[in-house]
């Protein structure tokens, strides 16, 4: 069960709370409607997928997801089901302790994919949760993210937890709107070196009383071109939720 902190100040955020970020995260935070909200300390969501698992691939994979999130400590447990062919897939990415852990399993037997105790999925799956704080803004403000302004209308994120470190830029609009994210991060664990991805955004809606992406897509920037590999659209997203249990239930069956 993922355990979320009790600990995380339950006062609502103030202009004086975000002045010390940088102008373009302030921009952001005010635009989106945090100032006045309580701190986020847990999250589930449920996603709508499409899916290409390799970049040949011309026709989307449908499937489905669940995911809980905490901010203090920060970590993530995200269950997918989609299928192959005629076949059923599940796969679980998680980030937890600074350590990330990815599987992937057919009819929910035979193991695909099972990465983890490997500092590149670490950093990955660190990368991955950095990118979704969109989705939950108050994170911003933990002590764990580091912010640095580049330009403009975009601002470098650096995330540390244990002994895992990743970084990010985050790009807005002039308006304060969230555009998309990008890092160098590992694909697989045969990845000498990191490739640029990219999490842009497509859609923005009010939920729960803040500005967030509801839909967006997740592209790779390889040699011979980028891979668009998934697009996804959130149908559900609750905010201090009372329980984050691990996500196993789809994952097991």
């Amino acid at each position: 069960m993922l355990r979320g902190s009790t600990n995380i100040s339950q006062k609502v955020i103030t202009e004086k709370d975000i002045s010390s970020l940088p102008a373009v995260v302030q921009k952001w935070l005010v635009n989106v409607g945090v100032i006045g909200k309580k701190p986020v300390t847990s999250v589930r969501l449920t996603q709508d997928l499409q899916l290409k698992m390799t970049p040949e691939q011309s026709e989307w994979n449908n499937g489905v997801a669940e995911q809980y999130i905490t901010v203090q400590p920060p970590a993530f447990n995200w269950s997918i089901k989609t299928r192959m062919g005629v076949m059923g897939v599940v796969g679980r990415d998680k980030f937890e302790n600074g350590q990330g852990e990815m599987i992937i399993k057919l009819m929910s037997l035979v193991s695909v994919a099972d990465a983890k105790q490997n500092e590149k999925v670490d950093q990955a799956t660190l990368q991955r949760y950095l990118a979704e704080i969109v989705w939950y803004p108050t994170a911003s403000l933990s002590p764990y993210i580091v912010w640095e302004q580049i330009g403009d209308n975009a601002a470098k994120a650096t995330m540390s937890v244990h002994k895992t470190k990743g970084t990010g830029v985050f790009y807005f609009d002039d308006h304060g709107n969230f555009l998309k994210f990008t890092a160098p991060r590992y694909k697989d664990l045969k990845d000498k070196e990191p490739k640029l991805w990219t999490v842009a955004a497509i859609k923005t809606e009010e939920r729960n009383g803040v500005k967030i992406p509801v839909e967006l897509k997740a592209d790779w920037e390889l040699d011979n071109g980028n891979w668009t590999w998934l697009k996804l659209k959130i149908k559900d997203i609750d905010y201090n939720v009372k329980e984050t249990p691990t996500v196993g239930n789809m994952y097991a069956k």
